[in-house]
């Protein structure tokens, strides 16, 4: 995710009009078009919805995963920053 937002950051928004009150539907377009039509290099050269599709018949669906989770055996972890800072800050006083 980290990459795609500096993508977006100096690929589209360093050549966007910050003021154009059309720039949702303008990022949007951007993106669609990042998405679909050119190569990345990091994908071998495809648009990341080839790199999707190639896998999602190996990727399970939410119903598959939830179906297989087993509280016993393992947790979901919520994200929480706070929490995690807290935490953080505490195992460095130990």
């Amino acid at each position: 995710m980290e990459s795609v937002q500096k993508t977006v950051l100096f690929d589209f928004y360093a050549m966007a009009d910050l003021d154009d009150p059309d720039l949702q539907d303008r990022l949007d377009e951007w993106v669609f078009h990042y998405n679909w039509l050119p190569g990345h290099g990091s994908l071998g050269g495809k648009a990341p919805i080839d790199h999707v599709v190639e896998r999602s018949s190996k990727t399970p669906i939410t119903d598959e995963v939830e179906a297989m989770y087993d509280p016993l055996k393992e947790r979901i972890k919520k994200a929480n920053y706070s929490l995690a800072l807290q935490i953080s800050k505490l195992k460095g006083c130990l």
